[in-house]
């Protein structure tokens, strides 16, 4: 007598999912219907992968369209960065840039973007398990990648900076930035928000450069740097105001693991 498991045969349903039972001899075709159910060339227990049945690669393993393709738009900088990065600082400037933790990310940007190798990433990105999904198993961008990839600290206070009004933004660019009160308001109403255009930040940069008011140019030049590159957003132009209070002190910039704000801003587009 054969006392051992039985195995059903797999059959693809009408959703193209197939059912995953294994029945005891004697089991009821009631508790095999309690299995979690899987997908051909996917997740067999789909409990945790709850949104893969949207997903592009079951679209792709049933050679059906990908579904609606979205359009990717890449807010890459690395060319007006290096037409903006100074070729030599004056000492000041210098000091207080290195001293941040920042200058590297003065040499770190693509000036070409492969949205074709970007897409492919997308695709395999599963929200569930915050991971790109690969032939050889999961991966994602660590901590140690950016330290390695960035330069950045990763070691150091993390600070999420606090929301902002449009009359700190006035203020904050009056007391931070160096430019008048009227200059500041006419900005912020043109940005019709709390952000400031990167385009002005430069403006300002190579104003107070000019005129050697060095404090006003490296918090215009730091917020640019970092609006161009780890705090990038979809605006593609524009830079939130609430990370100018991050160089408020500029002698104590590098307290802050700027890799770490880093990453969880990458995150917070991920999603």
């Amino acid at each position: 007598m054969y006392t051992g498991t039985l195995k059903m045969v797999r059959r693809r349903g009408a959703d193209g999912r197939i059912p995953v039972r294994t029945l005891d001899r004697g089991a009821s075709s009631s508790a095999a219907a309690a299995e979690p159910t899987g997908y051909p060339g996917g997740p067999y227990d789909t409990s945790l992968l709850v949104k893969y049945e949207h997903h592009v690669a079951r679209h792709i393993w049933f050679g059906e369209e990908r579904g609606p393709k979205k359009e990717l738009k890449v807010a890459g900088h690395g060319l007006k960065l290096t037409s903006r990065v100074p070729l030599d600082l004056s000492p000041q400037m210098e000091s207080w840039v290195s001293r941040s933790g920042l200058a590297s990310l003065q040499r770190t940007s693509l000036n070409k973007i492969d949205t074709n190798l970007v897409s492919a990433f997308v695709e395999r990105w599963h929200l569930e398990t915050s991971s790109f999904h690969m032939p050889f198993g999961e991966m994602n961008i660590t901590l140690d990648d950016v330290a390695c990839l960035l330069h950045l600290p990763i070691r150091g206070i993390f600070w999420s900076p606090q929301d902002v009004t449009e009359e700190l933004t006035v203020e904050l660019a009056v007391d931070y930035l160096g430019v008048s009160q009227g200059q500041a308001q006419s900005h912020v109403r043109s940005c019709r928000g709390s952000y400031y255009k990167l385009e002005w930040l430069y403006d300002i940069f190579v104003h107070h450069r000019a005129a050697s008011s060095w404090a006003y140019a490296t918090r215009a030049y730091l917020l640019m740097l970092v609006g161009s590159t780890i705090f990038a957003d979809k605006t593609f132009t524009l830079v939130e105001v609430r990370y100018l209070l991050l160089f408020r002190d500029l002698d104590g910039c590098s307290r802050y693991s700027w890799g770490a704000a880093a990453l969880v801003t990458l995150y917070q587009y991920q999603i």
